[in-house]
């Protein structure tokens, strides 16, 4: 597995995974995907996968080929703290308590993303599953001026910091898509919905959609994912929609 560490833009990149360690966290390996049929004058949306608690960048790398092939650059980022095993005996990981970490690192994930690959500077989403869901979501809010849009699956989503009048902040940019599963023994269904009433006051578009499973994703999500996103792509080209 090659390691790209090179920031120069490759011209046609190899289709499929790279591996990427960047200088601000080393120790934390980064997997890139390359869709299929990669073409270099396209500017390709761009999907960071935030994984759940005590798993790895590989893990959000199988939800890949799941949400699309061809649609899309996807960065799927280690977390920085260790998080004991995982269920498969492998060393498990998950993200820093604190938005300064996770901001630095969302930072570089993109810096290298944009040098490597073509990607849309307005068309950055952040897609975290479980525990990832709640980085997402925080780091979405906190900076809406380079994010497009946050999808939050199955996750315990956190109160939304609020402004100095009392209200939160306003984030009329950002799409917010959350999918909940209708028995998540985890992350309670009504957090789920506190946190889509919490970002539509926030000035978010947000839809909120049910699933029926637990704390698992559903084959649903992800469809309803990836048509979600390239509804906004293809209305802001005046294309149809078209998936891949």
């Amino acid at each position: 597995m090659p390691d790209d560490t090179n920031y120069r833009r490759d011209e046609r990149p190899t289709e499929g995974f790279h591996t990427a360690f960047l200088p601000v966290l080393p120790q934390c390996p980064v997997r890139y995907f390359v869709p299929a049929d990669y073409q270099p004058k396209y500017a390709y949306p761009l999907v960071v996968l935030f994984h759940p608690d005590g798993c790895d960048e590989d893990t959000a790398a199988t939800v890949v080929p799941n949400l699309s092939r061809r649609n899309y650059i996807m960065a799927c980022p280690r977390g920085p703290q260790r998080r004991g095993r995982s269920t498969t005996g492998r060393p498990g990981f998950g993200w820093d308590r604190t938005d300064y970490l996770n901001s630095y690192y969302l930072q570089a994930v993109l810096t290298h993303a944009q040098a490597k690959y073509h990607v849309h500077p307005e068309r950055v989403y952040l897609l975290g599953v479980g525990e990832g869901a709640a980085i997402a979501f925080q780091l979405g809010f906190a900076l809406p001026d380079i994010i497009a849009g946050v999808i939050a699956l199955n996750g315990r989503l956190p109160n939304l910091r609020t402004s100095p009048d009392g209200g939160p902040g306003m984030s009329s940019r950002l799409r917010v898509f959350i999918g909940h599963g209708l028995a998540n023994p985890i992350a309670p269904l009504a957090l789920a919905r506190r946190a889509a009433r919490q970002a539509r006051e926030a000035g978010a578009d947000v839809r909120f959609t049910t699933y029926r499973t637990t704390h698992r994703l559903h084959d649903d999500m992800l469809r309803d994912v990836n048509r979600w996103i390239m509804e906004a792509v293809n209305e802001a080209e005046g294309l149809p929609l078209a998936m891949g």
